[in-house]
């Protein structure tokens, strides 16, 4: 999941402004072993977002129109952009801007105003900053124009009123599934170090704490000997080599994704460590470290691409005025060595880079 600079960077402002304290990895005795929305809803999975023949036709005789105000460009937000484009492609939605706010909040703001001129009738967006942005997007709901959002919610916004559903990932499940690679790898029995981000964000808390959560309870052979948290990315290296130092019989480090994990494999390679490193979101340097049989041995990622259908897809339900979930929710996908090469393809929805393919074809 490439949003993960966004993710740093407003947690990082809203930590140093004492708006939230550093999260943990407590697990309350209430966990749900569960994916829920930041307001506690229960998620509806992708294949409940389906339109009907009679919809696609409705849809297409709309003439409607749509902008996607991106937080960021990467390959990540590549493929969700493609997911959108054919969908709406396919459903005669005119595509009339796509912008980029580069991280930056204040130029969101101004990308959903310049927008807003164009009179779309739907607009896609992850919002930076949930303050602002709901400021931003008030005179597009007042216009009757439809929200779609892309993971955050911006604040004070009631679904069915002011936006049409939040469409991200499975969360819990790609949590579950980082732990269920670990403990097969480990057969069971092991030494674990957990780092965690270390700010109050609702999409890698849940993530982390998934986990722990699911190692303590279908894998009772291994011991979580060590959770550090991490808010910048840049710090994998330095957190890793302390964590190898203390504990140079590591057999596993979780990264929370996977810029961190580049500085865990650089830790455990100065070291020539064997930990195993697990992580989540499919990322060139990571999956190369893997092809290479490396200490990267498992990832967990999301389908950008079929997000993107379905962002596409729940704003077309809700331009008829057809009744939208408020936290829809995609699958995750496990990647190793032996799948990396099927897999990168149904992830970013593009071929493998070459010298990926190169280095696991030796």
């Amino acid at each position: 999941m490439k949003r993960i600079g966004l993710v740093v960077l407003f947690s990082l402002l809203l930590v140093a402004a004492g708006i939230v304290q550093a999260a943990d990895l407590t697990i309350d005795p209430s966990y749900p072993f569960a994916t829920v929305g930041p307001q506690g809803e229960q998620a509806a999975t992708h294949d409940q977002i389906e339109l009907s023949p009679s919809d696609k036709e409705a849809v297409r005789s709309g003439k409607f129109k749509a902008a996607i105000c991106l937080h960021q460009t990467t390959v990540w937000t590549k493929a969700v952009t493609n997911g959108i484009r054919d969908t709406f492609n396919d459903l005669g939605i005119e595509i009339v801007a796509i912008t980029d706010a580069e991280m930056d909040s204040q130029k969101q703001t101004t990308d959903i105003e310049t927008v807003l001129a164009l009179r779309p009738n739907i607009i896609i967006t992850l919002p930076i900053d949930p303050v602002s942005a709901a400021s931003a997007l008030r005179p597009a709901i007042e216009q009757g124009v439809k929200i779609v959002l892309l993971s955050n919610l911006p604040t004070g916004f009631v679904h069915g009123k002011d936006y049409a559903a939040i469409v991200t990932d499975d969360l819990f499940q790609m949590g579950k599934s980082v732990a269920e690679m670990i403990g097969d790898a480990l057969g069971g029995k092991g030494r674990v170090a957990l780092l965690y981000h270390d700010a109050n964000y609702y999409v890698t808390n849940q993530r982390d704490l998934a986990v722990k959560a699911v190692l303590q309870r279908d894998y009772p052979g291994i011991e979580i000997v060590a959770e550090r948290g991490i808010a910048d990315p840049n710090d994998g290296n330095v957190v890793a080599s302390a964590l190898l130092t203390q504990y140079p019989n590591l057999d596993a480090i979780y990264a929370p994704w996977d810029t961190i994990a580049e500085g865990v494999v650089a830790a455990a390679r100065s070291v020539s460590s064997k930990v195993q490193i697990f992580t989540i979101d499919l990322g060139n340097t990571s999956a190369m470290d893997m092809a290479r049989g490396g200490n990267m041995k498992g990832i967990v990622a999301d389908l950008p691409y079929v997000l993107g259908q379905k962002l596409a897809e729940v704003g077309a339900l809700s331009v008829l005025g057809k009744e939208t979930p408020p936290f829809v929710t995609v699958p995750a996908v496990k990647i190793d060595r032996g799948n990396l090469a099927e897999m990168w393809p149904e992830v970013m929805n593009e071929p493998l880079p070459q010298d990926i393919a190169n280095v696991l074809s030796r």
